[in-house]
């Protein structure tokens, strides 16, 4: 059977790199909040943010970090004969929280066969207290540890308009942070936010290139019944692209994104109860799957329109 070559650097290739074998992501849920949310950063959260923000498919964070991962773990083991496991706390913002109470989560999730802990939160919760903690924990154990920044777009007037509650300015700050301590960083982007437009995709490429960041996410915005901006799209307050021009959008950035950085993933799942708009009701594997085709035909790759830094008016 003829090896599949994805046209960039495909995550699940990078992990088989870093750790010998495929390694399984097994999803965290905290009793944690944001602080959008509760007045500290903003009220009523993102606009496109449902009140279960984005653990739909994770355990109830009524049971322990230990528990969760141990029934993931157990089912994971069964059905795909894995050895290595990410414990990744993902929902909401996981660094928005009392420094030791923090670390107790942390140290709970450290079971036989977890090789590393990925922790998702805001540019604006990034502190040297937990940084220090995630530092002392990959010294003493070994785990390597990951973090996940939710940006969405670099277009600071559409994080205003999305209520996001931090702008460009605390990312960048974030990532300086964090990379003192030497943690990959993984940054999610939503590429089909009504406000931005394909100048936007490759100033996203850009600047996470320039940062240098480890890895990225990228997400098709979905609108959920209760949420603020729903309510927009159902006013006709604005109209969402179509899916060719997500695609399109997709290819774009990988063009011109580093061929360094890791791709993690160019669409979610969403949930789709309540929910007024998912990826155009197409499943995220033929979006996918159909972006690695357009890719091919075109001969076209990630990095391929990567030659803007380091003095480019000199070549």
């Amino acid at each position: 059977m003829k090896e599949t070559v994805l046209p960039y650097r495909a995550y699940s290739e990078y992990l088989k790199e870093k750790y010998g074998e495929k390694v399984y992501k097994l999803p965290v849920n905290l009793p944690v909040t944001c602080p959008n949310r509760d007045g500290k950063a903003g009220t009523g959260g993102c606009t496109f943010c449902g009140e279960i923000g984005t653990g739909f498919e994770s355990l109830s964070n009524r049971l322990s970090p230990k528990e969760q991962l141990q029934q993931n773990m157990e089912y994971i083991r069964k059905r795909y004969k894995a050895n290595k496991f990410i414990a990744y706390f993902q929902n909401y913002s996981n660094t928005y929280l009392d420094v030791e109470l923090f670390e107790a989560y942390l140290r709970e999730a450290i079971l036989e066969d977890i090789v590393e802990l990925c922790i998702s939160t805001r540019p604006d919760c990034i502190s040297r207290e937990h940084l220090l903690v995630l530092d002392r924990i990959r010294k003493e154990t070994s785990v390597e540890i990951t973090i996940e920044l939710g940006l969405q777009t670099v277009n600071y007037h559409t994080l205003k308009k999305i209520n996001r509650g931090h702008t460009l300015g605390e990312f960048i700050n974030g990532v300086l942070e964090i990379k003192k301590f030497g943690f990959e960083i993984c940054t999610h982007l939503i590429l089909n936010l009504p406000w931005d437009d394909r100048d936007d995709v490759i100033e996203n490429a850009k600047i996470l290139s320039a940062l240098e960041i480890s890895s990225i996410k990228l997400h098709a915005l979905y609108l959920m019944e209760d949420t603020a901006m729903g309510k927009m799209y159902q006013n006709k307050e604005f109209e969402m692209i179509g899916l060719q021009e997500y695609q399109e959008r997709v290819i774009t950035f990988l063009q011109y994104l580093s061929p360094d950085i890791v791709v993690q993933r160019l669409i979610g799942r969403a949930p789709e109860e309540n929910a007024l708009f998912v990826n155009w009701n197409t499943s995220w594997w033929k979006i996918r799957d159909e972006i690695h085709g357009i890719m091919e035909q075109r001969n076209t790759r990630q990095g391929d329109k990567f030659n803007y830094l380091h003095g480019k008016v000199f070549r």
